[in-house]
Order: C-alpha cells, then structure tokens, then sequence
C-alpha cells in the first residue's frame, strides 16, 4: 500500500488505538506512511509502550505520542484535542475506535458510558479536530469511526440519550444510526473531509475484557464457534488502513456533480461513506432516506450539540 504519494509528515490520531482495530490500524498506517505522527490515545501506559515499541520497529522515522486519557469524559477529550492543537497545525487522519462491551454505567458527566464512547465522545473529537482537518484537506481529510454501518435501526425520536428507555439493544441501535446520521450532516458542512462509518466485521480483539468472568467466557466460545467468519486482527487492520487513506473515498467536494456515485449508491443522499470491512457500501437506504425527508438528521446532530452544552462546552452545529 503507497502512502507516500502523500508526502511525509501525515498526522493521524488513533482513539482506542492502545487495543482492538485501532491498534491494528495504528500499526499498519505507521508500516507504509513517510515519517508519520502517530497519536495513540487511550488508558494503558503499558499496552501504549509495546506498540509503541512495536511501531518504531517497523517504522524508526514514526513519531508516536500517547495522550493517556479516559475518553468517555467529554472534558477529557477537549483536554487531549487541546494537546494535539498545540502541536499540530493538521490531522490527515482521525482514526475512532473505542467502545466497551458493558452498559449501565454513568461516567462523570451523567452520560452512559457505552453510548459516550460509542457516540458522542467519538462526535467531541470531530467537532473539535474540525479545523485542523480542513487544513489537512490539499493531502488526506478523512475521519473513520469503526461501528457498525449498515446496523441502522428506528431511533426512541422522544428520548435520542435514553434516559427513560435504556437497554443494550437500544444503546446500540442508537449509537450506530445516529452515527451514520451525523456522518451524513458533518460530511454536508465540511465537504473537504471524508467521513467514514464502517462496519468491520466480527475481529477478534480485546473487546470483551470488560465483562464478567461468565460473559466474557461465553463470548470468547462464541467467537470460536464464529471462527469461519471471523476477520483476522491483522487483516482488519490492513483493511481500515485501505479505507483510511485510499483514493476511492474521496470527500464530497472532490466528487463529480450532478448525482455522484459510489458503487451504485447515489450520494446526493449519501455524502458519508457507510462501508463494511471490505470497503462496500453497507446500510438500511430505506431508513436513512426517511430520516433524511423528515429533517431527523439535524434534529440528532442538534440533540448532540445540546449534549455538548449539557456537560459543558457548546460547539457550533453545521448549516
């Protein structure tokens, strides 16, 4: 894979990227980039320092920083954004990946921690990395967040945090459909940058070390059982590498007008990418281009702007 076309110096900054796909991915990208910045972020010193170790192995010209930080914290995420601003003047790559396996846990701010990490602790990131993306964009401007596209489901309209409504199912139905909503809104008002959602298969990663030790055996049996399906931790980190820099997913503002394409899918509805592991387009059309009529992506992106403000810091919503 060529990333030197992009000359040297690419920043990218990887959330989650101390484990799982984002590891992967960190990897990958440090493998093929000309001296690349590498921002792993995430809550282990100790896994940070052995990819840390691993990447300067494959690549002695990677400058790899970790910003150790609890993530599910909004303010936690102005704090790390506010580091990467004071030394970079760019991002070509914003790489997001956290999650946990377990629900029902509030983090400081009153907010669940599996949606903050899976929704909008993922939204805080783009939102403030916004300007330094668009100074990326005569390279590479891409954001990736790693979900589940294609996964789109009916949202609670009258509760989007699920405060009165909370279950598992439901945080993960929201997660995900106002993931690619949001995607679909940002990638409208920014169309310099490419915004990705992917859905990356079933990888076996660490995901599940937070559970029970009953649970957490289960679903290690689980996985096993699934072996034939599963997307090997070094392919899937490849494979979001391709997503991650290639020229395929170019940014609304590169593409052809009028009715652009992209395998199919007309992306005078679609202006975000929503992909599977292998880079094709996956999603629930029908759901989303209700959504779409009926204005339900500004109300979700305008419910998260109001969570912004709610837990302190209020960042424009996109005209």
């Amino acid at each position: 894979m060529d990333l030197h076309r992009y000359g040297p110096g690419l920043v990218a900054v990887f959330v989650g990227g101390t484990s799982g796909i984002g590891e992967s991915t960190a990897r990958a990208f440090a493998r093929y980039a000309l001296s690349p910045c590498i921002y792993l972020i995430g809550r282990s010193k100790e896994q940070a320092s052995k990819i840390t170790q691993k990447i300067r192995e494959d690549n002695q010209l990677a400058d790899v920083r970790f910003l150790n930080k609890d993530v599910s914290c909004l303010r936690a995420v102005d704090e790390v954004c506010r580091e990467i601003q004071a030394s970079e003047k760019e991002v070509n790559l914003l790489f997001l990946s956290t999650g946990i396996s377990k629900g029902g846990e509030e983090t400081q701010e009153g907010l669940d921690k599996k949606l903050s990490l899976h929704y909008y602790s993922r939204m805080r990131f783009i939102a403030n990395l916004i300007p330094q993306l668009a100074a990326g964009s005569e390279r590479l401007s891409r954001v990736v967040s790693v979900l589940g596209a294609g996964g789109e489901s009916p949202l609670i309209l009258e509760d989007l945090p699920l405060e009165r409504n909370y279950s598992m199912r439901n945080c993960a139905n929201h997660a995900i459909t106002m993931t690619s909503l949001a995607m679909e809104v940002l990638a409208r008002a920014h169309p310099s940058t490419s915004f990705i959602h992917t859905y990356p298969g079933v990888v076996n990663t660490n995901l599940t070390r937070d559970m029970g030790t009953v649970t957490h055996m289960g679903a290690k049996a689980l996985l096993s059982l699934a072996c034939r399906w599963i997307v090997p931790f070094q392919e899937s980190g490849q494979r979001h590498l391709y997503i991650s820099t290639s020229k395929e997913y170019l940014p609304l503002s590169a593409l052809p007008i009028p009715s652009p394409k992209h395998d199919g899918v007309d992306l005078g509805t679609a202006a975000a990418y929503l992909l599977d592991h292998r880079g094709f387009p996956r999603q629930n059309l029908k759901l989303l281009q209700e959504y779409h009529a009926t204005g339900t992506s500004k109300k979700v992106w305008k419910h998260t702007v109001d969570m912004f403000a709610k837990v302190g810091g209020d960042k424009p919503e996109p005209k």
